[in-house]
């Protein structure tokens, strides 16, 4: 993978700019913001998040949208409590049955929106009510894990600087690996290839003879696969899984996955960009947290802007490499021969 500077890749430098000023910032502003435990703490805090973000971006990069996510995690946390609290399922099965489910979720919404030609935005639009309401009859209440395993788990850390005591939970270090996994899968496979040409054009990639009815169909089982991870993550991250839970995390995924370089038409994007976008959003959280004097909502003042600002330079740089410079070189040049004719 050989990074080049073009106008595909400008969304990501501006990305990696804004989040290194905004963490220089919080470093001189702040005593301890820099630390490494507060690095830590910011990949456990964002870790579900980053999970889901991650199949968001693949999902985004073919062209479509997931509106599914959120509840998928929800569902995720709410189905191990049921099978592990109520019915004394081992969480060594019910873990990987949840994981499983996600994954078959998003198989039937990536069916239903290949073969029948549905609209993705409605078609998870759907699934999101689809996950939430079964969760819902699941469980109307939150439902605590009491199992030995799941405190055992959420105890595992690495240490990074023993010296400090600073360690990565285990749910960073899922985010890290699946990190890895998404970075490998986008950028060094068959599979990641054909998502970039599905989200470029379609029609093309059907015309090169590439699978794009598999393609599509595994972009949304690998979002939902990694929704219900996202789910593991969480309910490690809470010990619980409750049924009105992450309400409205899918639109984070998605404003993570924009503010990190991806182009919401699809074929344009890097999964670091994600990760990038994932860590702008956990140090504007944080560094209100820090200054202790704003409430919650700035941050989502904070997010409005900068998406505004990402999807208007998204905008410009698609209008340029659409022909917008040859339309202003037209302009000046049919400018100057009306004032030469007017000035002979």
């Amino acid at each position: 993978m050989r990074f080049r500077l073009t106008e595909n890749n400008i969304p990501l430098l501006a990305t990696a700019v804004v989040c290194v000023s905004l963490f220089i910032a919080g470093g001189l502003r702040y005593e301890h913001f820099a630390s490494a435990a507060n690095i830590a703490g910011m990949l456990n805090d964002y870790a579900f998040l980053g999970v889901v973000a991650i199949g968001m971006t693949f999902v985004i990069l073919s062209g479509g949208i997931d509106l599914s996510v959120g509840s998928v995690v929800a569902l995720t946390g709410v189905l191990i409590g049921w099978a592990v609290e109520k019915h004394h399922v081992h969480p060594g099965l019910a873990v990987p049955g949840a994981l499983a489910c996600g994954a078959l979720f998003g198989l039937g919404m990536g069916c239903l929106i290949h073969f029948f030609r549905l609209p993705p935005f409605l078609v998870t639009l759907a699934g999101m009510f689809l996950a939430r309401g079964l969760a819902f009859v699941l469980s109307l209440e939150s439902i605590g894990y009491e199992h030995p395993f799941f405190a055992n788990a959420s105890g595992v850390a690495i240490p990074v600087l023993p010296s400090q005591n600073v360690s990565l939970p285990l749910t960073a270090i899922v985010f890290l690996v699946s990190l890895l996994a998404g970075i490998y899968l986008a950028h060094f496979t068959s599979f990641g290839r054909n998502v970039y040409a599905l989200g470029g054009n379609e029609q093309s990639s059907l015309l090169m003879g590439l699978p794009v009815g598999r393609t599509k169909v595994l972009v949304y089982t690998l979002s939902g696969f990694c929704a219900a991870l996202g789910g593991v993550v969480y309910s490690l991250y809470t010990i619980s899984g409750d049924p009105r839970a992450v309400i409205g995390l899918e639109l984070d995924a998605i404003a993570a996955v924009v503010i990190g370089g991806t182009l919401l038409t699809g074929g344009v994007g890097w999964v670091i960009g994600t990760l990038l976008g994932i860590l702008i959003l956990g140090i504007i959280q944080t560094a209100l947290t820090f200054e202790g004097t704003l409430n919650a909502g700035w941050t989502r003042v904070a997010v409005g802007l900068l998406l505004f600002a990402f999807i208007a330079l998204q905008r410009l740089i698609t209008w340029v490499s659409g022909g917008g410079a040859t339309w202003l070189t037209r302009r000046r040049r049919g400018f100057e021969v009306r004032t030469a004719m007017r000035n002979p």
